[in-house]
């Protein structure tokens, strides 16, 4: 059986459908899978064994200059490689109207997603050959997990797997060593800087390496000012997802913001403190072994001026 996956971002989100895969390659021998993604997080789908084939799709900057995209051909080889093969199922787990449009109805097969009163985007279900219910009020690694069992007919079992730990194999490890991931993409949603040095004093009086992993120079002049602060904090290199995830597989430990790479610590069954402050991690929390999420309205206000001002309360205590 050969399933078309449309699951194009976040990394979060593609992170959450790994377990589906799982499920389905559980419950049918010989399943395999094609996946479009955005082209930044194809190295995501790759990682897991049920994968054949990745079919990059660049969205976000092909709507930056359509009239480049069309004259460079590279639009015209996109659309043919999607239609290269027939599939037995393929799979929006996306539920938007740009997932639906630009991949989804392109490809050659019977096609599920979420119905209108499921999905993100109602007129998304539009494009489906059969639209599927999904009841919203849960994680949302379960809601694909349910998709995918409705669309392929098999019945659920236990906890999702994400199925990914044994592609890393991290370097043998001199020393115990803790991930510190401070960056996401809105300011409100960064735990301050302040509280941040606090923690990395408090790691490395207790013996601990910090490691401080960035993405752009942004995040980097960050990871440096909190380097500053301690020897024992260590800014890492410029390195790609899976680097990233080889050095996430062999913490000890990770305290992590409300970002994507707290998606991927989860899915390396890393322990993992999460720090919300504006969002909640109701339904989009760490999904796997030992995740703990910590929401800032939970604790009662301090008087300080910290900024963001909503994360006040979550303390380095």
């Amino acid at each position: 059986m050969k399933v078309l996956v449309v699951k194009t971002s976040s990394m979060g989100d593609i992170i959450h459908t790994l377990p589906a895969l799982t499920d389905a390659a559980n419950a049918i021998p010989g399943i395999s899978f094609d996946w479009v993604v955005e082209e930044a997080f194809q190295e995501i789908p790759r990682w897991h064994k049920n994968v054949d084939r990745v079919i990059p799709v660049a969205i976000r900057r092909w709507r930056k200059n359509i009239f480049k995209t069309l004259k460079s051909g590279e639009w015209s080889n996109y659309k043919a490689e999607i239609q290269a093969k027939q599939y037995d199922a393929v799979i929006d787990a996306q539920g938007l109207l740009k997932s639906a449009f630009l991949a989804t109805r392109l490809a050659k097969g019977p096609k599920f997603g979420l119905d209108k009163d499921s999905a993100r985007e109602p007129f998304a279900a539009k494009f489906y050959d059969t639209p599927v219910s999904v009841a919203k009020n849960q994680h949302a690694v379960e809601r694909v997990r349910q998709l995918f069992a409705a669309a392929l007919g098999y019945e659920l079992n236990g906890r999702g797997d994400f199925a990914i730990h044994r592609h890393f194999k991290p370097e043998q490890i001199t020393s115990p060593y803790l991930v510190f991931q401070h960056s996401t993409t809105r300011f409100d949603k960064h735990w301050p800087e302040t509280y941040w040095e606090q923690l990395i004093y408090k790691a490395c009086t207790e013996g601990w390496q910090v490691k401080l992993p960035w993405g752009n120079p942004t995040e980097k002049e960050r990871a440096e000012r909190l380097a500053a602060t301690h020897p024992c904090a260590e800014v890492l290199p410029k390195l790609s997802l899976s680097e990233v995830a080889d050095i996430l597989a062999g913490a000890t430990a990770c305290v992590s913001v409300d970002t994507g790479l707290s998606h991927l610590a989860a899915a390396l069954d890393r322990p993992n403190v999460i720090l919300f402050g504006p969002t909640d991690p109701g339904l989009v929390g760490g999904y796997g072994q030992d995740q703990y999420c910590l929401l800032a309205s939970d604790y009662p206000q301090v008087d300080t001026k910290i900024e963001p001002a909503v994360f006040a309360p979550l303390t380095p205590e």
